[in-house]
């Protein structure tokens, strides 16, 4: 009976269950769309939304970890070229899974000019589409996909970037041209 029940109460709120077996992704956002807004907390423990960036241009990174390799260096890179994503107009978010307190150590450490975003209940991530089934050695487990969504004035996502190069990710960034 419970499970009848669970099964019509799927079907009367319209609720599809592909979005039950891939965590809440629900495959994600793409090019076109208006980007979600979403609130949190960052390394400072301010309140942000993707919403008070209306009529700029943001660089919303996802990446996995604070001060794992390869995410050090994608913030590493992104750091060294602020200047000139700055100029081009951007303004850069980070978002990982990682409390405010990782958040802060990781700015900290590596001098990082931009805000990070914690999303430690992962629905930013589910939002975006981010938030993937993985494997390593032979074990499944949930985690971030390394994306990039580039964001403009409007709100609309005119770029995303699934094959993130971390040492190269703000050459990645700066070569979008509106309109290719």
């Amino acid at each position: 009976m419970k499970k009848l029940f669970f099964f019509l109460l799927v079907i009367q709120c319209g609720i599809s269950l592909s979005v039950f077996a891939q965590g809440g992704g629900g495959g994600g956002v793409g090019n076109g769309q208006v980007a979600p807004n979403f609130t949190a907390k960052d390394q400072n423990g301010n309140t942000v939304s993707l919403s008070q960036f209306k009529g700029k241009k943001v660089v919303l990174y996802f990446y996995p970890k604070d001060f794992t390799p390869g995410c050090t260096a994608e913030a590493c890179n992104l750091r060294d070229n602020y200047d000139s994503l700055t100029k081009a107009g951007y303004t850069i978010l980070g978002v990982s899974t990682d409390d405010q307190v990782s958040h802060k150590g990781f700015e900290t450490k590596y001098n990082l000019p931009f805000t990070l975003v914690a999303d430690v209940d992962t629905s930013i991530n589910k939002q975006y589409g981010v938030w993937v089934e993985k494997e390593r050695d032979g074990q499944k487990f949930w985690g971030t996909a390394r994306t990039t969504f580039i964001i403009n004035e409007k709100g609309v996502v005119v770029d995303k970037i699934d094959q993130v190069d971390t040492k190269q990710h703000a050459q990645q960034v700066l070569s979008f041209k509106p309109g290719e």
